[in-house]
């Protein structure tokens, strides 16, 4: 009998995470049917391979941040501006490096320390995804978009639909 699909999920994973893998009959079931868009970014940023993949993610962490953007004043500019520049690394545009990136992120951190609020911590996070070092935070953006939205499982729900729609399938187990 062959081990299970799950089994090759990494040990560091959420543990309610790994309980609701096992229950599903495969990875493509599960990507599918996940209504965990924090889960699913995680998952990407600990198999992202290469550049486009994480460009990908990037994309797609950037997405969920901009979820919580309605929950930051109209006058702190720096979580969108973390976001926008992180988008544009991930398409090519304007020259942005992957410092501008990082510099963008650092910013967004800092009105997130001074509002003291996860709605501005999720571009941050989001932003800090480009660098393959940080690839994990990509979740954490996720994670900090819900919390600033009170009706946390439709707000998992539709980062998972945004995570599935830059990749519509299941990445690819080792």
């Amino acid at each position: 009998m062959s081990e299970h699909w799950s089994a090759v999920l990494p040990d560091n994973a959420c543990q309610d995470a790994l309980a609701w893998a096992c229950k599903q009959p495969s990875a493509e079931d599960a990507w599918t049917s996940c209504d965990r868009g924090d889960w699913m970014l995680w998952l990407l940023g600990k198999w992202c391979d290469g550049a486009e993949q994480r460009k990908k993610l990037v994309l797609a962490a950037c997405a969920c941040a901009r979820l919580a953007l309605p929950y930051i004043k109209t006058s702190e500019a720096r979580p969108l501006k973390a976001i926008e520049t992180a988008e544009q690394w991930a398409r090519g545009e304007n020259g942005i490096t992957l410092d501008d990136v990082r510099k963008a992120a650092a910013a967004a951190s800092a009105a997130a320390a001074d509002a003291a609020d996860a709605a501005y911590a999720a571009a941050a996070y989001a932003a800090y995804a480009a660098d393959a070092a940080y690839a994990a935070y990509a979740a954490y953006a996720a994670d900090a978009a819900y919390a600033a939205d009170a009706a946390r499982s439709k707000a998992l729900r539709e980062m998972a639909d945004i995570v599935r729609a830059h990749f519509p399938q299941a990445p690819v187990l080792p």
